[in-house]
């Protein structure tokens, strides 16, 4: 038997080059991943921004800068409620006696020594022990930090290069594998659209969770007996609707923490009103956690499609690829509902395959101005269509 070498050989470096690909797609799933659900949260405001800023890089930027935008206001929030908090913690400080001072700290240090010589504190072991753990653990968190600002980047550059182009991606993609019946372009016009209903209801649902935890806790906070309270409730309302967007832990990296202090603080004046801190427990889990994300998230996110098996790509997700599940769960069920659908039955029964017609209203609508080519990009779109087939 004949053996074309030559494209045995080639075969053999698109198979190595294909491994390599997808080792480094699966080492770094989680920000692919995440890049993906940013270019699909952020497509609704880009095609607007498109059609009144012409240069598409600038138009991307602006984009993913609106998108960002609130979730920075909430941070310049919380850091300026966090100064708020640590000059009243300064203030209380200054104004305690230093008998009071000297009988706390007295155990550990010769206080009067520090006072005429600050920097005798340092020839102190526990402090010099502490000051080296705590600069061993800085630098670990730095490190983290690096780390977590490298994968932002990229995620930031996925949907960058996605929004500015995508037209001319999926155009590429039409041409070299598109076939006579339509299946292909049929395929993947759906799976989009499932996809931008997706990741666009994340975002809507973080936002209603926000709005339903501000206003939960504040009314809680109307009830609350006067030693035990919700700090800064429509802050802690809405860091809940922003940690929904965290998988499997999602808002409980927010109140969790918040019903300990409250707990604390109860226990130490009056335990009599620990019942508040169980309610705001309750509160959060079932009003705030559970209802959005089990009945919200799965209606804003799988309109189209089978409400319960949206809900269980939203559980089992996590459950199995980790914080990423979150946003992968969704993305392969709707790849196998719509393989199954379209794909499935000409494999099966080798019956010709038609594509379902499109109503009109996705005719007209999304679909319609995802194919419509932007007008500094027509000309180049041209040109790539008639390069000669051995370019």
């Amino acid at each position: 038997m004949d053996v074309d070498r030559a494209r045995v050989a080639w075969w053999s470096v698109g198979a190595v080059l294909a491994v390599t690909l997808g080792f480094v797609v699966y080492s770094f799933i989680g920000t692919f991943v995440f890049g993906v659900f940013l270019y699909y949260a952020t497509r609704p405001v880009y095609r607007r921004v498109r059609k009144r800023i012409r240069p598409a890089s600038l138009a991307a930027a602006l984009s993913l800068t609106l998108l960002a935008l609130p979730a920075l206001l909430l941070i310049v929030y919380t850091l300026a409620i966090g100064l708020q908090e640590t000059q009243r913690i300064a203030e209380a400080l200054g104004a305690l006696n230093p008998a009071d001072i000297e009988a706390t700290f007295g155990v550990y240090f010769d206080i009067s020594e520090i006072a005429q010589d600050p920097r005798s504190l340092l020839n102190e072991p526990s402090v010099r022990g502490a000051i080296e753990a705590g600069l061993r653990e800085a630098l670990g968190y730095l490190g983290f930090i690096g780390s977590g600002a490298l994968h932002l980047f990229v995620m930031l550059g996925i949907a960058f290069y996605l929004l500015r182009d995508d037209r001319r991606l999926s155009a590429w993609f039409r041409r070299r594998f598109s076939d006579g019946d339509g299946v292909v372009e049929e395929f993947l016009d759906d799976v989009d659209r499932d996809f931008s209903r997706i990741f666009f209801g994340n975002i809507v649902n973080a936002a209603v969770t926000g709005a339903i935890g501000a206003l939960s806790y504040n009314l809680l906070n109307l009830v609350a007996p006067s030693p035990s309270v919700i700090p800064y409730p429509t802050l802690v309302g809405l860091l809940a609707g922003v940690g929904s967007l965290v998988p499997v832990v999602g808002m409980k990296v927010v109140y969790v923490p918040v019903a300990a202090y409250m707990a604390v603080a109860a226990a130490q004046t009056a335990p009599e009103v620990l019942w508040f801190p169980a309610t705001f427990v309750a509160v959060s889990f079932v009003l705030v956690d559970a209802v959005p994300d089990f009945v919200l998230r799965p209606w804003v996110s799988g309109r189209g499609m089978h409400l319960g098996m949206v809900m269980l790509a939203y559980i089992f997700g996590p459950l199995l690829f980790g914080w990423y599940g979150i946003f992968l769960g969704p993305m392969l069920l709707v790849a196998v509902v719509h393989f199954t659908r379209l794909v499935l039955p000409e494999l099966m029964a080798g019956t010709p395959l038609q594509p379902e017609p499109v109503g009109e209203e996705v005719t007209t609508g999304e679909k319609a101005e995802e194919l419509e080519p932007e007008p500094d990009d027509a000309e180049e779109t041209v040109a790539e269509e008639g390069e000669p087939s051995g370019s």
